[in-house]
């Protein structure tokens, strides 16, 4: 069953008439895509619907072919080319359209600025009022925002130095107890070393020339025993020919001398006889 013959004429029906216009514009614009492929024809299709939204297509160029026309036109008519009097009209009346919304931005903006509000009336003061509590919360909440991120990065950065400062005054610290600690082991060898060598050196001359250091510890004791036998028999001799209160005074400070210090005792002859110091 075939479809049935449709009246041509207006449709009444706006929501009708819209689905109608879309479905034969996308028609009529495949039918001229389709013959301008198949016949190799230039064309250029201008559609504007009852609202003044302008749809177009053209194989080349809808200008191109325009001025084609309008050359087509005045060569074979000799007369100037008409101007399509609807389109002037439409155009006439977009221009007036954008210049008033240009105007309603331009008096808005005046107005955010507390400009021109004379003629304002309450209502509206009321209107913009609330327009730029809105506006000044949303940029006190970014400026916030971008405060609270700004007061955390300088705080870690804040803990990072924090952080790296006691790192260096812990190396700088270990740095200069370690030259302490070398300062006084240099300074403690230099003290310590001219006594330890002389000591060595003067024990080792006094050593003989057939030391053997496997009997050095006998040896020390019957040097020590003769130092001490040769002393007391000195101090016997010398002594008993002195006044007993002098006599019985050094001989007491001799004996300690002796016992004190060992082996560092110096026998030397004075005036007849021997001495003990």
């Amino acid at each position: 069953m075939g479809r049935g013959k449709i009246e041509i004429k207006r449709i009444e029906n706006t929501t009708s008439r819209q689905v109608t216009f879309c479905k034969r514009r996308n028609g009529l614009l495949k039918k001229a895509y389709e013959l301008s492929i198949l016949c190799d024809a230039e064309i250029a299709l201008v559609i504007f619907s009852s609202r003044g939204r302008l749809y177009e297509y053209s194989s080349n160029s809808v200008r191109s072919t325009i001025e084609r026309y309008k050359k087509a036109s005045a060569s074979t008519s000799g007369t100037a080319p008409v101007i399509d009097v609807n389109s002037l009209q439409f155009f006439q009346q977009e221009t007036a359209k954008l210049r008033q919304q240009i105007q309603t931005l331009q008096n808005s903006n005046r107005h955010l600025m507390g400009e021109s509000i004379g003629n304002m009336t309450a209502k509206e003061l009321k209107g913009l009022e609330n327009r730029l509590e809105r506006g000044i919360g949303r940029i006190r909440s970014k400026k916030n925002e971008l405060l609270l991120a700004e007061i955390e990065y300088m705080q870690k950065r804040e803990a990072d130095l924090h952080n790296e400062n006691m790192f260096l005054r812990a190396k700088v610290a270990e740095v200069e107890r370690a030259l302490q600690q070398e300062a006084a082991a240099e300074d403690q060898t230099m003290a310590m070393g001219p006594a330890a060598v002389g000591g060595a050196t003067t024990e080792l001359k006094a050593l003989p020339a057939s030391f053997d250091p496997r009997g050095y510890g006998y040896y020390q004791q019957q040097q020590q025993q003769h130092v001490l036998a040769a002393a007391s028999a000195a101090s016997s001799s010398q002594y008993s020919e002195q006044p007993q209160g002098q006599g019985q005074q050094e001989y007491e400070y001799h004996h300690q001398t002796a016992l004190h210090l060992g082996y560092h005792v110096k026998i030397h002859s004075a005036a007849g006889g021997k001495g003990f110091l």
